[in-house]
C-alpha cells in the first residue's frame, strides 16, 4: 500500500492501480474512491503515519499512550480489518519484521490489541500469528465509524509525529 495526493493536497491511501485510475480510501473516513491516475501524485508519506494522522483527537485521547501516528495508523488498519495476521501487515505496510514486532508490542502493552489464534484468520494464513484490537479499542474506533460529527478532518491539526 502506498500513499498519493490529489490536487488539493489530500492523502489517500492506494489499494489498488491500473492503467488509468487508482481505488484509494480517504484515511479521514474510510470511504474507497476511484481516481484517474492524471489527477494524483505518488506522496513519500509513510502510509501509516498517513492513517495515523486522520486519527480524530478525540480517539487520540481516549487511547492515550500510543506515541507515534504509525503506531496509532497500525491500530487504525488491524481495527478496520480485524483480525488481521501478521504476513499481511508485513506484506501491505512500510515495515520490517523487528518494526512490527515492536509496534505490537507498544499496542499490546496499552491494551489496544490482543493475539488471536491462527484458526480465526482466512485460511489463507491459517498458521500465522495474528491481532485484533481490544474491547477499548474497538469502541473507540466504532464511535469514530458510527458519529460522523466527531470526526476531525483537519490532519493539519491532530499535532502527531511520525
Amino acid at each position: 500500500m502506498d500513499t498519493v495526493r490529489d490536487g488539493s493536497g489530500a492523502e489517500f491511501l492506494r489499494l489498488e492501480r491500473s492503467a488509468e485510475s487508482s481505488r484509494v480510501r480517504d484515511p479521514r473516513t474510510d470511504e474507497e474512491l476511484e481516481l484517474p491516475n492524471d489527477e494524483i501524485e505518488s506522496s513519500e508519506a509513510s502510509a501509516l503515519s498517513v492513517a495515523g494522522r486522520a486519527v480524530p483527537e478525540a480517539i487520540r485521547e481516549e487511547l492515550g499512550t500510543i506515541s507515534d501516528d504509525r503506531t496509532l495508523g497500525l491500530l487504525g488498519e488491524i481495527s478496520g480489518r480485524e483480525p488481521v495476521g501478521v504476513r499481511i501487515l508485513l506484506d501491505e505496510y512500510d515495515l520490517c519484521e523487528s518494526e512490527l514486532h515492536g509496534m505490537v508490542g507498544e499496542l499490546r502493552a496499552a491494551g489496544s490489541i490482543e493475539p488471536v489464534e491462527p484458526a480465526t484468520l482466512d485460511p489463507i494464513a491459517a498458521s500465522d500469528r495474528g491481532y485484533r484490537t481490544t474491547e477499548q479499542a474497538r469502541g473507540a474506533f466504532s464511535r469514530y465509524r458510527t458519529e460522523p460529527s466527531e470526526r476531525n478532518v483537519d490532519t493539519e491539526d491532530q499535532g502527531g509525529s511520525d
